[in-house]
C-alpha cells in the first residue's frame, strides 16, 4: 500500500524571496510537515513511509524491490494512486510510494527537510521555481489544470440557500463554520484568499458593512489546515459546512459544491489579466524574506529533483504522467490535463532527452525575485 499522507501556456507571477524563517517560524513548519495527516482519495489504505538515517527514505521497497518516491500535492491522491498501479504493472520490481501533502510542504521536504524524493509533482508550478530552482530543480513540466470551488454537503447549513451569487453573505453568518488551507503550505490556501479578493472586484458587494475578504477572513468560525484535503473529514464529520477545494477533488469525493465564476476561480486562461489583480504574502525561502504570489489559472507542475537516486525511473514515470494513458488518468478522475504537456522555454534544454517528445515548449514568466 502506498502512502497518501496529506499535509496552453498560461500567466504566473509573484516576487520576493521567502522568508519568515525565524527560528520560530521553521520550528512551526517542521511540526506542520511532520504532523500531516494519513488520507486521501477514495478508498485505498496508506503507510507511513520507511526511513533510513537522517529521515532517509530507505532505497529498497518490498522483496528488495527498487523504491520510486514521490512526494506531490493532496488534490493529486487519487490520479497518482492510478499512475502509481499503472507504473508498477509496467514495472514490477519498482514499488512507488506516495507521499502527499500542500505542495509548499513537499516542497520544503526537499530544500528544508533535505529528504529525497524521485518526483516531486506539485499543485502550482512556481512552488517549483520559488522553492526548489536552482539547487534542487532545473526544470519541469505542467501538465494539469483545476479551479476553486466551495465544497458542502447536504448537512451543511443553509445547503439549501447557497449558489454563485450569495456564497459570500452565507458564509459570513455567525453561525457558518467552514474551511480553508494554510497559505504558507498549500496553494490552495493562498488560493483560497485570492479568490476573496477577485470576489470583491466581480461582485462589488459589502457584507455587512465590510469587503468580502475583510468579512471572511476575519470571521471567527473558520478552520485552517496544512492542506486543503485534510478538511475533507471535518465537513464528513460536520465539524465544518463548507471547505474551499479544487473541483477534481470535491468530484472524486461525492461532494456538493458551489461552482464559482471563471472571472473568480482561477480556472479559465480567458481571465488571467483580471486573476493577477490579487496577491497574497506567504513565508519566504530566505530568512526574513516574503514571497507575493499573483493570481493566475491554475497550472500544476512536476520535476524530478537533483536528489533522485533513481532518476532513469523517475523519467519514465513523468513520461507516464504526460502520455496519452497519463491523460486518461487525469480525466477519470475528474482532472483536466494540459494538452500537449509543457516545459517553460528557459528550462526547456534542461529537460531529460526521454520527456522532450513528449512535451512542447511554453512562455511563461521569469523566476521570482529573490
Amino acid at each position: 500500500m502506498r502512502n497518501e499522507s496529506l499535509g496552453g501556456m498560461l500567466w504566473h507571477g509573484f516576487s520576493g524571496g521567502i522568508g519568515g524563517a525565524n527560528w520560530l517560524c521553521k520550528v512551526v513548519i517542521f511540526i506542520a510537515l511532520l504532523g500531516l495527516v494519513v488520507g486521501g482519495g477514495c478508498g485505498g489504505r496508506s503507510r507511513r513511509l520507511p526511513s533510513g538515517p537522517r529521515g532517509m527514505a530507505k532505497a529498497k521497497g518490498p522483496k528488495g524491490k527498487v523504491k520510486l518516491i514521490v512526494f506531490h500535492a493532496g488534490s493529486l491522491a487519487v490520479p497518482l494512486r492510478e499512475a502509481e498501479r499503472e507504473f508498477e504493472r509496467r514495472h514490477p520490481n519498482v514499488d512507488v510510494v506516495r507521499e502527499a501533502s500542500g505542495s509548499r510542504a513537499a516542497a520544503r521536504k526537499v530544500c528544508d527537510l533535505k529528504r529525497v524524493a524521485d518526483v516531486v509533482a506539485l499543485a502550482d508550478y512556481a512552488v517549483i521555481e520559488d522553492l526548489l530552482m536552482p539547487k534542487y530543480a532545473k526544470w519541469y513540466v505542467v501538465f494539469a489544470r483545476n479551479r476553486m470551488v466551495i465544497a458542502y454537503t447536504v448537512h451543511s447549513k443553509y445547503a439549501d440557500e447557497i449558489g454563485p451569487e450569495n456564497w459570500f453573505e452565507i458564509l459570513a453568518r455567525p453561525d457558518v463554520r467552514f474551511g480553508r488551507s494554510d497559505p504558507n503550505l498549500d496553494p490552495a490556501g493562498y488560493r483560497t484568499l485570492m479568490v476573496w479578493q477577485l470576489a470583491d472586484l466581480y461582485y462589488k458587494r459589502k457584507v455587512k458593512g465590510k469587503s468580502i475578504y475583510e468579512a471572511l477572513i476575519s470571521h471567527p468560525g473558520q478552520r485552517i489546515r496544512p492542506g486543503s484535503v485534510q478538511l475533507l473529514p471535518l465537513l464528513e464529520s460536520l465539524d465544518i459546512d463548507y471547505a474551499f477545494e479544487y473541483q477534481s477533488v470535491a468530484m472524486q469525493h461525492n461532494l456538493r459544491f458551489v461552482k464559482l465564476p471563471p472571472q473568480i476561480d482561477l480556472g479559465d486562461e480567458r481571465f488571467a489579466d483580471f486573476y493577477r489583480k490579487a496577491r497574497v504574502e506567504v513565508t519566504g525561502k530566505e530568512p526574513g524574506k516574503k514571497s507575493v504570489y499573483i493570481g493566475t489559472p491554475i497550472l500544476y507542475g512536476v520535476t524530478i529533483p537533483t536528489v533522485s537516486r533513481h532518476p532513469e525511473l523517475a523519467v519514465e514515470f513523468v513520461k507516464l504522467l504526460v502520455s496519452e494513458e497519463g491523460r486518461k488518468i487525469l480525466r477519470r478522475c475528474f482532472q483536466e490535463p494540459v494538452v500537449p504537456a509543457f516545459c517553460p522555454s528557459r528550462f526547456y534544454d534542461a529537460l531529460p532527452e526521454g520527456i522532450k517528445p513528449l512535451v512542447t515548449k511554453g512562455i511563461l514568466p521569469a523566476p521570482p525575485e529573490g
